[in-house]
Formats: C-alpha cells, structure tokens, sequence
C-alpha cells in the first residue's frame, strides 16, 4: 500500500515535471518578436521596462503625491442586481484603526499651478493592518483638506471614465501602498459576470461572432478559436485596438494575483508568493488551447499604448507652472524630477506605437468611430461598480482610471503642444485624480512585465 502510494506521488511529481519543462519551451519560444500592429519587440520591451523604468516608477509610486488614491467604494452597479460584497477577509474594507490615523496635512488655500509652497507638518504613516486584504481607508480631517486643495483647480474634462461623485459621503482616500494588488480569492459567478460584460457587451462584437470573446469562457465548438482571431485581424484598427487593451488589461490583473499570491498562512502569519501553477493555469499555451500567449502579448501591446501617452503628456508637467504639490516643498521637487526623468525615459524609447494611425479615416466616420471608443470604455468603468470584492474593485477602477487618462493624452495631442507655459490653461487639463491613477496604472504594467521575466526565471529552474 505504501510502495502504490510512493510509486504515485512519484507519477505525479514526474508527470508535473514533464508539464512544466513543456510549458517552459512553449513560453520561451512563442512570446517573442514583434507585436502585432506596431514595430516593437518584446526583448525590447523587456530590458527597456526592467532596467530602466522598472526601479523608477516603483520609487515614484512611494512618494505621498502618488500613494494616495481618492475613490468611492459603494457606489452600486448599474447594471444588474447587487450580488453583495464578496464576504473573504481578504477582500474586506477594514479602516485603519483610530489611534493610528495619520496626523495629517495643514494647507491653506493653495493654487497648484503656483511656484510658491506651503510649510505643512509631516504625515505620521497608519501602520498597516495585519488582518488580511484590509483596506485602509480613513484619514485625519487635515489629510482630507489637503487632498480637497490638491483638486481645487482642476478642470474636468472630455473623460474616458465614468467619474465618482467627489460630493459623495462615499468618497475615501485610500493608501495603495498599505493595500497592495494580490490574490483574494474572489471568483465565482460575480466575478465571471464582470468580466463577461466587459467583453461581449463593450468590445464591438457582431452577432456573427458566436465564440465568447472572454478568453476566460469555456469553448463552443471553435476548438482553436483560429475563426476568432480571423474576424478579429479583419476588423479595424480601432476596434482590433480596443480588444486588445481589454486583453491586456485582463492579463495585467492576472499576472498581478498570480504573483502575490497567499502560499500559506499557518501560525498566524500570512505567506504571500508567486504561484507558478496559477500562472500556468492563466497562460500555458497546453491548458489554454494557444489563448495564454496571445493574452500576454496583449499585456505587452497595452504597456506601449500607455508608455506612450507618457511620452506625449511630458510637455504638461514639464512647465514650471506645475507642481506636485503636497505641501511639502523639498519632496514636492524630488518628487517631480523623478516624474520628469520617467518622461524623458519614456520618449526616449525608439519603438512608440504610432496612435496617428487610428482615427485617420475620413472627418465624420473618424469622430463618430472616436466617440464610440471613448463610449465604450467609459461604459467599462461603471462596471467596475459592479466588482463585489472591494480589493479588486479598488485596483479595478484605479487600472480603469488609469487606461482611460492615457487615452484622453492620445487623443489631446494638439491640445498639449499649445499649452501656455506660465498660466492654467483653459484647454487640456488632469484632475489629481488622473495623474496618481495615469502613473500608479502604468506601474502595475511595468510590475507585470517585470513579474513575466520572473516566472519565466522559475520555469527555467523547474527544468
């Protein structure tokens, strides 16, 4: 009986083995070369993410300015029956305690767009809650004021997103830095919902088309999906463009939960780490008939579309008019030279994806085809109402924020090159809002290109 136990634990361990050192060649050898409309290769993408943007977001993103996010939780889905909030304590909302609420930040009336800068006591950081997933989401009343001062001249705009109601009692500010994106355990009905609508009702899909376009969704007959992505490569670029971001903001999340994910928590201390048969689950080119590839290379394609409208935003913040401002003036001006140096980097980089080639058709076809875009996506920010895990509603509607401010940047091309160097101007402007969601956006991508190098350095191992 024992020798038939050890016989098959040592089948099974062969047999994993042999599945992993397949996956590992099949991965190695498809995600490479050039992406599909544009001119960059992913080897290019991946030195230029890890060594050079890679570190400096990451220390871009600790700064105060970018650390806390405004955002309300509770707003109720719009589009079907309230499912409930997903009852795991890791996807719970759990407010810092009392007696650590920061003491917060002193400033008066303050025009962000000044060179002057207020003298303000420095911020007590809330020590993280050890309970699992908690969301720390309260601050001191002076915290909140000085937020409410950061966005007392900004401007909306012609937005890609569905934006919260900042009158809402709702509205919290939240520390991302205390609340990291990682696994909760959230699946299910609610969350396959989700991401269903986002695909099959927000991605141009005709009629004709029978396959579900969630690359999540159980197959229908179309075994290689080749039928697919022939109607998919015909459509137009726009349209084409716009699958792909969804795609590869989809990967982008996965990638994130399958690195940071809960190994063990045994002994009262929680393990979180990349989980290696999770990520194969999501991406093995075996266990997803070709799709997981195709997935990460959208991933890729998503990180030059936002890569991109960081390199054409750069003349905004680069104004001496523009200040970062916290009300602390040294780390307002380190804070902003790094954000200038991740500009430079950005436009430094050879290979951009051309956005002059969407949108080009004729004047009316092209507005409307633009309209329905802008339509589209800020349909899929309402959704992300409808998250029931408030972790991944947090991270969801961040990332959504985030896509959408770089798409608004691609589109205002025009708008940024005239900008008045020593005055607001009255033309294209970010709200806060927009620029902590913009950046802390593009850093989850920049993670998640990072993270792909790592777990193909633990596939390597495993052969």
């Amino acid at each position: 009986m024992r020798l038939g136990s050890l016989s098959g634990a040592l089948f099974n361990l062969l047999t994993a083995s042999f599945l992993s050192f397949i996956f590992s060649r099949c991965f190695q050898s498809e995600l490479t070369g050039v992406l599909d409309d544009c001119f960059c290769d992913i080897e290019s993408i991946d030195v230029f993410n890890n060594f050079k943007i890679y570190p400096s977001i990451q220390k871009l993103l600790e700064r105060d300015y970018f650390r806390y996010y405004r955002v309300n939780l509770k707003r109720p889905c719009p589009f079907w029956p309230d499912d409930g909030h997903c009852a795991i304590k890791d996807c719970q909302v759990e407010p810092c305690p009392e007696s650590k609420i920061p003491v917060g930040i002193k400033a008066g009336n303050y025009n962000k767009y000044s060179q002057a800068a207020n003298s303000v006591s420095e911020i007590e950081e809330c020590e993280q809650v050890h309970e699992l997933g908690a969301i720390n989401n309260t601050l001191s009343n002076q915290s909140k004021q000085a937020f409410a001062d950061w966005a007392r001249h900004d401007d909306a705009q012609d937005h890609f997103c569905e934006l919260d109601d900042e009158t809402s009692p709702d509205f919290e500010y939240v520390d991302l830095l205390l609340n990291p994106e990682r696994y909760t355990g959230y699946k299910g009905p609610s969350a396959w919902r989700v991401w269903n609508s986002i695909y099959e009702e927000n991605c141009f899909k005709p009629r004709s088309v029978y396959r579900p376009l969630n690359p999540l969704a159980p197959s229908r007959g179309d075994d290689d999906g080749e039928g697919f992505y022939n109607w998919l490569e015909g459509l137009c670029l726009e349209k084409r463009v716009f699958y792909r971001l969804i795609s590869g903001l989809h990967s982008s999340i996965n990638i994130h939960l399958c690195a940071a994910y809960l190994l063990d928590e045994g002994w009262g201390r929680a393990v979180w780490g990349p989980n290696v048969r999770e990520f194969r689950t999501r991406f093995d080119p075996a266990e997803t008939k070709g799709e997981g590839t195709r997935r990460l290379k959208n991933l890729y394609f998503l990180y030059l579309i936002e890569l991109r409208a960081l390199s054409k935003v750069a003349p905004y913040f680069e104004r001496t008019i523009v200040n970062l401002y916290t009300g602390r003036a040294q780390e307002d001006a380190a804070t902003k030279e790094l954000l200038l140096r991740i500009f430079n980097a950005a436009k430094a980089f050879p290979m951009h994806f051309d956005e002059k080639s969407m949108f080009a058709g004729q004047k009316i076809e092209a507005k409307t085809l633009k309209e329905e875009f802008r339509l589209h996506f800020k349909n899929i920010s309402r959704i992300m109402d409808c998250v029931g895990c408030s972790k991944c509603r947090l991270w969801g509607k961040l990332q959504t924020q985030g896509l959408g401010t770089a798409l608004k940047i691609l589109f205002s091309e025009k708008e940024i090159k005239n900008l008045p160097e020593n005055s607001p101007s009255k033309g294209f402007q970010l709200t806060r809002q927009e620029i902590v969601a913009l950046l802390n956006a593009f850093g989850r991508l920049s993670t998640s290109i990072k993270e792909v190098h790592n777990f193909r350095t633990l596939l390597n191992d495993v052969r």
